[in-house]
């Protein structure tokens, strides 16, 4: 069976590990001081998820948002969350200016300046790339001209495309990670819970790919199933338009899970689900962050599910 790796055009069994231990000198400190880039639906629920979960990795939280005494209002809340036995350790948050943006260890970006309105159709994700591509743009110069060495995670939407334009402003390619897989993952198991059908899943299923139309849901490693690998795919691509057919944003389980979670085991160097360089694109696998670099879990696919990687690989090379 081939190997995830062979979709760059190289076939290199056991594990991939992207970047050298130049591009980690983040990583090796016991506890990150994490910035936090806008305080909407998404990026407030992630601070509450760091803030109530993080205790043991981040020292502090810097906060920016542009809009008048929102950040006042986030730290006021979070440094008021306290059980009253005191045996939870929070993390303290700080409200940061905008020189301030990159003097920390990890940076996150969850600024969006268009969220596509509920009821609107198509890949919402992608109609959010001409505005967001141009916000990140200019924020990763910025971090350039800074001579930022931290971690740059991309949490907005479209996930890979915007680390591709972070990458392209000069901040090395193992720097650079984004987090929209998570929750891909999440809601497939999900319905795997709902249905007996896609059980294996639990037990060793995988996501990879872009979080988006191209995702690739394989039900099992062990007992591959390509009818319900794509069945699984297309209830956990459409759960978006679910949610949003209801009249809501969905944005609490990606916050949560493509967010806190993963971000939270990134910092920990815990195995998880995120998007980094992978050949010339930025793609989604399981994978975990050690001093020597990022390490990709490289397993072996059945061929069906390899050639629709190929084809979600293949479709992020067009937006190069």
């Amino acid at each position: 069976m081939p190997h995830l790796s062979e979709i760059m055009g190289t076939d290199a069994p056991g594990t991939i590990v992207v970047g050298a231990p130049e591009d980690m000198q983040w990583f090796t400190k016991p506890k990150k001081r994490v910035h936090l880039f806008a305080l909407g639906d998404v990026g407030s629920l992630l601070l509450t998820g760091l803030v109530l979960m993080g205790g043991d990795c981040i020292s502090e939280i810097g906060i920016y948002d542009v809009r008048d005494h929102v950040g006042d209002r986030f730290e006021f809340e979070m440094n008021q969350m306290r059980d009253g036995a005191g045996s939870v350790s929070t993390v303290p948050v700080r409200v940061i200016s905008e020189e301030e943006l990159f003097n920390c260890d990890v940076f996150l970006f969850c600024a969006s300046l268009r969220v596509p309105p509920v009821g609107e159709g198509g890949d919402v994700r992608m109609a959010q790339f001409e505005a967001n591509g141009g916000l990140v743009r200019k924020i990763a110069s910025q971090a350039v001209q800074k001579g930022y060495e931290g971690l740059f995670c991309v949490v907005s939407d479209p996930v890979d495309p915007l680390c591709q334009e972070v990458m392209k402003s000069g901040i090395r390619p193992a720097r650079v990670k984004g987090y929209g897989l998570g929750v891909m993952n999440a809601r497939a198991a999900y319905f795997a819970g709902k249905d007996a059908r896609f059980a294996s899943y639990l037990k060793d299923g995988r996501a990879y790919g872009p979080h988006g139309q191209d995702l690739v849901i394989v039900n099992s490693l062990s007992q591959y199933d390509p009818k319900l690998s794509r069945e699984l795919t297309s209830l956990t691509v459409e759960a978006n338009m679910v949610m949003r057919g209801w009249g809501f944003k969905p944005y609490m389980a990606p916050a949560i899970s493509s967010g806190a979670f993963s971000i939270l085991a990134t910092l920990r160097g815990d195995w998880h689900y995120s998007s980094q360089a992978f050949g010339r694109v930025y793609f989604g696998a399981r994978n975990r962050v050690t001093s020597s670099g990022i390490e990709v879990e490289n397993v072996d696919l059945p061929e069906e599910a390899f050639l629709r990687c190929q084809t979600a690989y293949r479709n992020l090379e067009k937006l190069l």
